[in-house]
């Protein structure tokens, strides 16, 4: 990252995380970032920078926002990010676990539609483009 009073401004950080200045502003009204304001310009500091990359990625392996918010929330503690770090690996954990269960409940159900697509006569791989 940049200095520690670096300052982008939303198509930076637009392009850097592929996202659009409505979704920037979204997170600002989640509360979840909090660029300084210029007028009607916005400018986000490293600060503001990490949390945005923390929330592209919980988002991609599933947390909610307000789970989100909270393992953020959790960086302020001033514990060296201790606590954060051993909430996070016990939600990752949790959300490990949790796909497990849809992943072995999907696989029921395929192996389910199979074995009724044999018992009406059907090949199960018949008509299946995989």
């Amino acid at each position: 990252m940049g200095s520690p009073s670096a300052k982008y401004a939303i198509g930076e950080l637009c392009e850097a995380f592929g996202v659009t200045p409505r979704a920037l502003r979204f997170y600002e009204d989640e509360r979840l970032i909090a660029p300084e304001r210029r007028g009607t310009s916005r400018y986000y500091s490293d600060r503001d920078r990490a949390r945005l990359s923390w929330i592209l990625r919980g988002k991609r392996v599933g947390f909610s926002l307000n789970e989100i918010r909270e393992l953020l929330d959790l960086y302020d503690l001033g514990d060296h990010r201790q606590t954060q770090r051993r909430v996070t690996i016990e939600r990752c954990r949790q959300r490990i676990d949790a796909l497990r269960r849809q992943k072995d409940d999907i696989d029921a159900t395929i192996s389910e539609l199979e074995t009724f697509l044999t018992s009406l006569g059907s090949p199960a791989d018949q008509g299946s483009k995989t």
